[in-house]
């Protein structure tokens, strides 16, 4: 029997709405996924320690804060430390009201997909199944 696919839900930074991390972690719940919810206000270093202590696959970061341009690259420059590696084998996921402009560069910073507002759960659940890193 394979593992079950384990996803860190978080929410790194100021931003206090949670109903869209809320929403994500029960869409991969109802997929079958093991869902570790972080709760509000993580800073990048807690959500690093947590992907790592949980032994977790995905970690699914919700950002509303506009601060996602620092936040997002700092959660993966933190994994790589808390791994001792500069290859991670955890998939970086994205969702909030994220720029389009400001996609590409998340990407080049090892977030591996950007979510905006409208995108079907089923989408980002298939997604996650279809570009897991293990």
């Amino acid at each position: 029997m394979d593992k079950k696919i384990r996803v860190l839900v978080g929410k790194p930074g100021l931003d206090g709405h949670d109903r869209g991390a809320k929403v994500i972690a029960r869409a991969y719940r109802d997929a079958g996924m093991e869902v570790i919810y972080s709760g509000l206000h993580r800073t990048p270093e807690e959500l690093a320690r947590m992907a790592v202590e949980e032994d977790v696959d995905v970690i699914a970061c919700s950002i509303l804060s506009g601060a996602h341009a620092t936040l997002l690259p700092r959660v993966v420059e933190c994994l790589k430390k808390e791994k001792d590696s500069d290859t991670l084998d955890v998939l970086i996921l994205a969702g909030g009201i994220i720029p389009a402009e400001d996609v590409e560069p998340l990407t080049q910073k090892g977030v591996d997909a950007v979510f905006g507002p409208g995108t079907s759960t089923q989408d980002i659940v298939a997604f996650t199944t279809q570009n897991l890193k293990r």
